[in-house]
């Protein structure tokens, strides 16, 4: 009985090869074990002489030197910045959620207030709503959003510790989607910034990726709460980008002083758009 490969369907030679000789894969194939796994992982993505250690070092210790070598061409020993931003970003993401973080809206039960007659959801950027002694009140939102607002909390007033939980949850949730529109709105900044050096869109993601990448390993540093974690933390992001940005873009000082506030102002409108967004969407679907 011939053999044939799995994956091209090509006939195999008898002996059988350890290899298709046309596509290259394994021909003796069986189920894969957790032991499999774990060495394909640690040997091929986390070993010392892997591509990950590479990467996190130019990413923490040269900001802007992972662009300055993907847009060479110089790509094959490196984490692709898609991938990097992904396998960064997911593991913040699930730190977050596991271990609490820093928020922008606030979705919690009034502890001074009797059988949780009381509450209230903070979204500090736009206004507030939320109940007291069991009656809704909602300032500075529009319309439809209080409407919706009150039929998720005009209820039993012990459900809104269940409310604040799940939202928790939400938020984090949909954080990482969000991250999704911040990124194509910083790289397009970047661009308008840069006009007159005649990149492309593409090049300014690249730098995008790289950089959002290390604002999430920040993001990381404040997740203990713990202020000689979270002030060198939240300090490095804007010398990062700065440093990150004369090694890419090149360029006087002052000039580019210019161009990061600009980027800065355009992003940081649209960062309020996002977690405003995020957040109305996790309050109210």
């Amino acid at each position: 009985m011939r053999h044939a490969c799995a994956n091209c369907s090509a006939a195999l030679p008898e002996p059988r090869p350890d290899f298709c000789p046309r596509c290259g894969q394994e021909t003796d194939l069986k189920p894969p074990t957790l032991r499999e796994f774990a060495q394909q992982f640690g040997g091929a993505y986390l070993s010392t002489e892997g591509a990950l250690w590479r990467t996190l070092k130019l990413l923490l210790f040269k900001p802007g030197e992972l662009t300055v070598q993907y847009l060479a061409g110089r790509r094959k020993h490196y984490v692709l910045p898609l991938r990097l931003y992904l396998t960064v970003s997911v593991l913040t993401l699930l730190l977050l959620r596991t271990a609490g973080g820093p928020m922008s809206v606030n979705l919690v039960p009034d502890a001074q207030a009797p059988a949780l007659r009381s509450g209230r959801v903070s979204l500090q950027v736009l206004g507030n709503a939320g109940l007291k002694d069991g009656v809704f009140y909602c300032h500075r939102l529009p319309g439809w959003v209080c409407q919706r607002l009150k039929r998720r909390l005009d209820v039993d007033p012990r459900a809104l510790a269940l409310q604040a939980a799940a939202f928790k949850d939400r938020f984090t949730n949909n954080l990482g989607g969000g991250m999704f529109l911040l990124l194509p709105g910083f790289a397009l900044w970047m661009k308008l910034a840069y006009c007159n050096r005649r990149l492309r869109y593409a090049e300014h993601l690249v730098f995008a990726l790289h950089i959002h990448a290390f604002w999430f390993l920040a993001l990381a540093f404040t997740v203990p709460d713990r202020l000689w974690l979270s002030i060198p933390a939240f300090t490095a992001v804007p010398w990062y980008t700065f440093v990150a940005m004369r090694r890419v873009y090149g360029g006087r000082r002052w000039p580019r002083l210019l161009r990061g506030l600009l980027v800065s102002l355009l992003y940081g409108l649209t960062l309020v758009l996002v977690l405003t967004g995020t957040a109305l969407w996790s309050l109210l679907m």
